[in-house]
């Protein structure tokens, strides 16, 4: 099955029929992309653990799409296990790297689009997976994103997530101090909610609970990992 025609853009431009939504997001994360590729993962372990998980789920008959795929690092490592890998995100800034990336270790299964998971982008039921890592705490409308990754997805489909859960964290974090550093640019804007909460809105979608599991290896891990399925 052809990919879905997502043009290349330039860096600082947003998705096609993007409104400001898209476009601050997209400034936002192309300001902060290179600095993003730099830092280090922190707890690579528990990263590990999921990778391991997730490769697990895939297989070389499956078409699987990436939403909020940041550099590429992870879809560079999964891609493999697919019949093909469209791995997408808002930042023109961030694909850039990433397609970086995969001019120095070419995957044929693997490409890359800018696109906004908060716009219907992907086409209906044309693919077995969607993946969505540390992505859905930063969409604008939680039920409208996950509508969007669900049509997506053929019956029988899996969607893949992997959420930091920012209302578990200490108050001050999430009411206090992401407040003061959204205000100065330091942030970008985030849902606070809990775990309780995402699979309320992920069953609201019509999916059924696979696993909800934690992989964290250090101290408390707020990133809950869910696997759904799409109804037969």
């Amino acid at each position: 099955m052809p990919s879905p025609t997502l043009a290349p853009r330039s860096a600082g431009s947003s998705p096609p029929g993007a409104g400001a939504s898209a476009a601050r997001k997209a400034r936002f994360w192309d300001r902060i992309a290179r600095k993003y590729a730099a830092d280090p993962i922190a707890d690579m372990a528990g990263y590990e653990a999921t990778l391991a998980r997730v490769q697990g789920l895939l297989s070389v008959e499956q078409d699987v799409l990436e939403i909020g795929c940041g550099t590429g690092t992870t879809a560079l490592r999964l891609a493999p296990f697919t019949r093909r890998l469209l791995a997408t995100d808002v930042s023109t800034g961030m694909i850039d790297i990433a397609r970086e990336k995969l001019a120095i270790r070419p995957v044929p299964q693997l490409s890359f689009a800018v696109a906004d998971a908060d716009a219907p982008e992907f086409g209906q039921g044309a693919y077995d997976a969607v993946l969505a890592f540390n992505l859905l705490h930063l969409v604008d409308d939680l039920d409208q994103a996950l509508s969007f990754a669900v049509q997506a997805l053929r019956p029988g489909g899996l969607l893949v997530s992997k959420t930091p859960c920012i209302a578990e964290m200490n108050p001050l974090v999430p009411y206090l101090a992401l407040p003061l550093m959204k205000a100065i640019g330091k942030a970008p804007q985030v849902l606070c909610f809990k775990e309780a909460q995402l699979l309320v809105a992920i069953a609201r979608q019509g999916m059924e609970i696979v696993s909800v599991e934690r992989h964290g290896t250090r101290g408390k891990d707020i990133r809950a990992f869910i696997v759904v399925r799409k109804p037969r």
